[in-house]
């Protein structure tokens, strides 16, 4: 890899992570139409790392109320806070579960632009259908465990490339009759724990891998991930206050014709 490739992957990343779009799609896609060598996991999961920090950030009030909330368990004092830590403990261990499963018995061979093309256009269909048919009167204050469990599920299909982790919880969410922005405050949120362990995991792979130059891409790949996330988050939450997922739904249908049909 050089450093174009690495900016372009961790530009792709920051931009589609927190939109319904599939960034591990655009980041398998993008050496296949460029004629790239498939950068591989471990890239992947850096540039996800910068858009952790990026999420971390725009969430950082939140986050500290909930890190407080926990400490204060010790004085047996359960507050929203902490109910929803733990709710989104409980969202986040099928994704773990899942991620476990095709790490050691899959790997890459589910990293093919026909299941990418599909799951796209099949993603888009559904996230449509949940965001017509979808009430929109619940908030987090009204995240219960039923709600965690089934959007956590609905999580763990992010697995498979085109997905899209946010687009899988978002569509969920809004299923269950969250309102648009604060089923996108809901994807965010449940994308720190996953982000976090993916991250872990093949944090250790890169140290062990001894390659100075593996670790500067790393590095490089994550801090524009980092800058373009931050950017990224801001303008979705602002405009779903007013408006729809309708041009997510007809840019992951068109993205995923155009890859089928390369594809045959």
């Amino acid at each position: 890899m050089n450093l174009i490739q690495t900016t372009t992957l961790a530009f792709l990343q920051g931009l589609t992570e927190f939109l319904p779009i599939s960034s591990s799609g655009h980041l398998i896609l993008a050496p296949i139409f460029l004629g790239w060598r498939d950068q591989g996991l471990i890239i992947d999961v850096a540039v996800h790392v910068g858009t952790l920090g990026a999420v971390i950030i725009y969430l950082r009030h939140e986050i500290w109320r909930i890190i407080v909330s926990i400490a204060n368990i010790r004085k047996n004092h359960l507050d929203d806070e902490a109910k929803l830590a733990y709710l989104l403990l409980i969202a986040s261990l099928p994704v773990f579960i899942v991620g476990f499963i095709v790490k050691i018995y899959i790997g890459v061979g589910i990293r093919i632009p026909l299941i990418i093309g599909w799951s796209f256009i099949i993603g888009g269909i559904l996230l449509y259908l949940s965001d017509l048919i979808g009430k929109t009167k619940k908030n987090l204050a009204n995240f219960r465990i039923v709600d965690a469990i089934l959007i956590g599920l609905a999580q763990a299909f992010a697995i498979i490339p085109g997905a899209s982790r946010a687009g899988t919880t978002i569509t969920m969410a809004r299923f269950l009759g969250y309102k648009r922005d604060e089923a996108a405050r809901i994807a965010l949120l449940l994308s720190i724990p996953a982000i976090l362990g993916a991250g872990v995991v093949l944090g250790i792979e890169i140290i062990e891998s001894a390659s100075p130059l593996l670790v500067y891409h790393v590095f490089w790949g994550t801090f524009v991930a980092f800058i373009t996330a931050i950017f990224a988050i801001s303008i979705m939450m602002s405009w779903l206050k007013q408006n729809d997922y309708t041009p997510f739904v007809i840019y992951r249908i068109f993205l995923g014709i155009v890859i089928l049909w390369f594809a045959a």
